[in-house]
């Protein structure tokens, strides 16, 4: 397979090269936008390509529009070290198929390559709905929303729901249960959220709202403090098990203007 790097720090594109091509990928780079452009063509050449968020000239989120534009199905991986929710939100609304951090490992590479290619493959498998083009997950405010099946990719892991609501004797504590796995072919781990009586206290309080312990709004914090325990750690919750155990800001602002349960 072929893969595209785009990124204007030297060492950093060596190090990508040298990764992929002991992965046995074929490799080809550029060292900005508008060279990444010329290689990428009408993207039938590479069958994935690493993208720099922050380059001179044009940037990243530029140079993915218009990757987009000439192969509506190219699986983009972003490579950042100032990812934020906004980003976030406009690389997914451009088509951007993962994030990897940066400074990352040669083993992250590897399983941010690997995932994102057999995300390609799975949403290919899938039946594309009646007036929809190509299967793609939405958008809800700055939260990505992800459709019942989905898998979210960041930092080369897949994240995908467990088909089960939470389980646990205490609804007022709710658990949410994920499978965690790196690289195709693996079974993957569980990992369970939980979320705090006190935090659920707090955010009621503070947005005058009481939302459902076990409904979509809290499924959807559990869910948005995994991949970003994923992000920044780049490594499995310590015993499977993650617990929201402060509210944030963006708690209280999503409870708001939450127009579910």
């Amino acid at each position: 397979m072929r893969i595209l790097v785009v990124d204007d720090e030297e060492h950093l594109r060596r190090m990508m090269r040298l990764t992929l091509e002991a992965a046995g990928y074929e490799v080809e780079d550029a060292a900005d936008g508008v060279a990444g452009l010329a290689l990428f063509g009408d993207g039938t050449r590479f069958d994935a390509s690493l993208l720099d968020q922050r380059m001179p000239g044009m940037d990243g989120l530029e140079v993915l529009r218009r990757m987009k534009l000439q192969r509506s199905d190219a699986v983009v991986i972003m490579v950042t070290a100032y990812a934020t929710i906004e980003l976030a939100v406009d690389a997914m609304k451009l088509g951007a198929t993962d994030f990897v951090r940066k400074p990352m490992t040669p083993e992250t590479l590897r399983h941010a390559v690997a995932a994102a290619l057999a995300k390609r493959e799975r949403a290919a498998a899938l039946p594309i709905p009646e007036g929809q083009s190509t299967p793609a997950p939405t958008m809800s405010g700055t939260a990505v929303q992800l459709p019942p099946i989905e898998i979210w990719t960041t930092n080369g892991f897949f994240v995908g729901r467990v088909p089960r609501g939470p389980a646990t004797p205490d609804p007022s504590t709710p658990d949410y249960h994920f499978i965690v796995r790196r690289g195709k072919g693996e079974t993957g781990s569980e990992v369970t959220v939980s979320i705090d009586p006190t935090v659920l206290a707090r955010v009621a309080r503070e947005s005058r709202r009481t939302l459902s312990p076990t409904g979509a709004f809290w499924r959807r914090q559990a869910e948005r403090a995994l991949v970003n325990h994923l992000w920044g750690e780049a490594a499995l919750p310590e015993e499977g098990r993650l617990v929201i155990s402060r509210p944030t800001g963006a708690m209280v602002n999503d409870a708001i203007s939450w127009s579910g349960d």
